[in-house]
């Protein structure tokens, strides 16, 4: 039996008043109970997207619906029934951690009889159940972005958007939150993340689309996506590496012509091959080059990562800085915006 999606979104486009197409083809349908990756370099119309996908900008062309309700004519019901984690945490540091999560519940409407049976669970979620009652001006920047989390949660939506909400965190924060978004998502919620963190990516999501320049040009499980990058990857570490002793170094490997049409590529440190016969004959280019007098001090062959993916489909690292609205500066003035009335 098939899942109902979440989300359905149908050749969404966006574009400023200034004529900036942010986003220009998304499709995507992401079933309910999925925890679902959004990937793309800055500018390539992540931020945008999700804000069409939550209501803050309505799309100038295309249909969306979450969790059944249209974003232009059912607004108010896709709020009401998603929570939103921004990449700014939206906490008062001037109320402790369990006053922040009451304001969440009088905003959302939860009712009194079962606020403070809420209030608890969501702290012993978040693992910030022993400083319940202490201002959050003197949280770390991870117990901040946890608290936000829980704020976002107190109505119990069946679907929560994550803007990048581990930017910034050190690898302990992060992976501290790793491990609430999991257990979110193991207990029915769909979770919708965007980041720049490919390994973050890797460890949680059950599928990923790849955004470039307003248009998913690809998607699939990180298993699926890694088999498309067409092989191992071989990394040839050389000593003391120049552009002479590299280029002889690619001369010498392409002489030997071990990988058919596959790309040898110099690098800082020496060569890199993609190639699905990188594991059986690595072994034979490193005696070319030892026989040419290359002095290799490296040598490695490992799976397709994330990265790579990323790499091989869009041509660029995922954390390229370009400008545009994901930029984190949006044309002013888009073409229609909603007012959020939560």
């Amino acid at each position: 039996m098939s899942k109902t999606n979440a989300i359905d979104a149908q050749h969404v486009e966006l574009t400023y008043a200034d004529g900036t197409e942010a986003v220009t083809d998304v499709t995507l349908e992401v079933p309910e109970g999925e925890f679902f990756g959004f990937l793309g370099a800055n500018g390539a119309g992540k931020t945008t997207t999700i804000k069409v996908l939550t209501t803050l900008l309505e799309p100038t062309a295309g249909e969306v619906t979450v969790n059944g309700y249209d974003v232009r004519s059912d607004s108010r019901a896709v709020r009401e029934s998603i929570g939103y984690m921004a990449q700014e945490t939206s906490i008062d540091p001037e109320l402790t951690a369990r006053e922040n999560i009451q304001f969440a519940c009088e905003a959302y409407g939860v009712s009194g009889d079962d606020r403070d049976e809420r209030i608890d669970d969501l702290l012993d979620l978040v693992d910030l159940a022993g400083v319940a009652d202490k201002q959050a001006k003197g949280f770390s920047g991870g117990m901040q972005k946890r608290l936000d989390a829980a704020t976002a949660l107190v109505h119990e939506p069946p679907i929560v958007f994550l803007d990048e909400p581990t930017t910034g965190l050190d690898p302990k924060a992060r992976n501290r939150l790793w491990d609430y978004f999991e257990r979110i998502n193991d207990r029915g919620t769909t979770v919708f993340l965007t980041t720049q963190y490919l390994e973050e990516a890797d460890h949680l999501c059950d599928r990923i689309g790849v955004l470039r320049d307003g248009e998913i040009v690809a998607s699939g499980s990180p298993s699926e996506l890694k088999d498309r990058v067409g092989g191992a990857v071989l990394e040839i570490e050389i000593d003391d590496p120049d552009d002479e002793i590299l280029d002889r170094a690619r001369d010498v490997a392409l002489e030997a012509d071990l990988f058919d049409d596959a790309p040898i590529e110099r690098t800082e440190e020496g060569l890199s091959v993609r190639s699905p016969a990188a594991r059986r004959r690595g072994p034979e280019l490193l005696v070319a080059l030892h026989e040419a007098d290359v002095p290799v001090v490296g040598f490695n062959v490992r799976d397709p990562t994330l990265d790579d993916v990323f790499l091989a489909i869009t041509g660029e690292g995922l954390d390229d800085e370009e400008a545009g609205p994901d930029s984190g500066n949006e044309p002013a003035d888009p073409v229609a915006t909603t007012e959020v009335d939560r």
